[in-house]
């Protein structure tokens, strides 16, 4: 059993990087609950399974589609620790926020919002990217007359 568990898991980490809440959800029906535990630790101790790995790979992946919000958020359902996330978003962001909601906007909206319904809807776009709103306000108020009534 330890064996099929050690090849379940190198493979899942063969094909992606993996943080260790997920691997171990993964795992945990190959082995008993203190089994599949040694089995991370080991992994841990081999450099194979890093949770600030994950986050940088996660982040650098996804940074240029999604905001910070919504990239805390899905670090944190991950299992992946506050510190963690907070230093791969400061690390691997490298344009800022607002350049980041800029880009996203320009690629889905060939135009600016021309009444309120169209911001509103440009808006719900972007804040479910997971921008804030202040973010969100000063993407949308760049086009002139573009506010909502």
């Amino acid at each position: 059993m330890a064996a099929s568990l050690h090849e379940r898991a190198l493979r899942c980490l063969a094909q992606r990087e993996h943080s260790r809440a997920e691997l171990a959800r993964k795992l945990g029906s190959l082995g008993e609950a203190d089994e599949v535990k040694a089995e991370l630790d080991r992994l841990t101790e081999l450099g194979l399974l890093s949770d600030a790995r994950f986050a940088d790979a996660y982040v650098r992946a996804k940074a240029a589609r999604f905001g910070a919000s919504r990239l805390r958020l899905e670090l944190s359902r991950r299992g992946v620790s506050g510190e963690l996330i907070a230093a791969s978003l400061e690390d691997n962001c490298s344009s800022g926020e607002l350049e980041r909601a800029r880009d996203i906007h320009r690629r889905k909206f060939a135009e600016a919002p021309q009444d309120a319904r169209e911001w509103a809807r440009q808006a719900r776009f972007l804040q479910g990217r997971g921008f804030s709103s202040e973010i969100i306000r000063r993407v949308l108020k760049e086009h002139p007359g573009d506010e909502p009534a």
